[in-house]
């Protein structure tokens, strides 16, 4: 079964870059016709999804947050990192990763990450 975690700092300022990663167990990142997205919620809010990337390593992202929005990973850690850049107080939320690119299966358990002004 796979399973997955989230780890980023916790606390981001406004204007800065935000970045979590998401090590994956139990299932490979290269698997053939594999996902692994980036979710967000905000508080009061429904599920956002941010964007994934592909077994390929190829991405799509969300076009609303498509300029701003970078995910990556890397292979020899089993390892995908989702990098969100000139945050606001509004990117405020609960961070996800999954595996799935539109239907996701597998979650890992959230991490809150505050951004202060």
């Amino acid at each position: 079964q796979v399973q997955l975690q989230e780890t980023g700092p916790g606390l981001v300022k406004s204007s800065q870059t935000l970045s979590l990663t998401c090590t994956v167990s139990g299932g490979s990142i290269t698997s053939i016709y594999s996902y692994w997205s980036w979710i967000r919620q905000s508080p009061g809010k429904g599920l956002e999804w941010i964007g994934y990337i592909g077994h390929s390593g190829s991405t799509l992202y969300n076009p609303s947050l498509k300029n701003r929005t970078s995910i990556s990973r890397d292979t020899s850690k089993s390892q995908f990192t989702l990098q969100l850049s000139s945050v606001t107080p509004e990117a405020t939320a609960v961070y996800y990763c999954a595996s799935g690119g539109t239907y996701w299966d597998s979650w890992g358990q959230g991490t809150q990450v505050p951004v202060s002004s």
